[in-house]
């Protein structure tokens, strides 16, 4: 494979998209992991109880919350 075929526009397309959802995977896991750890407390049933979706509901908001503060802060 000769060089220009590495920096063409449509590998460089490809290879963003790949790392873009590399991150979207790697943020759905730690937010799962820390939402999971803070919300359910003891053996879950076949169903989450209320309050343990109020939570989860909470929980993912404010973790995609702070994602975006720190993606902007970064960026400036």
């Amino acid at each position: 494979m000769d060089s220009s075929a590495l920096n063409s526009p449509e590998l460089q397309r490809f290879l963003n998209q790949e790392k873009e959802k590399a991150m979207v995977s790697e943020m759905i896991g730690k937010l799962t992991s820390a939402c999971w750890d803070k919300c359910i407390t003891g053996t879950p049933g076949s169903k989450f109880s209320s309050s343990e979706s109020t939570c989860l509901a909470n929980c993912a908001q404010r973790y995609m919350d702070m994602s975006l503060i720190i993606m902007k802060r970064l960026q400036q």
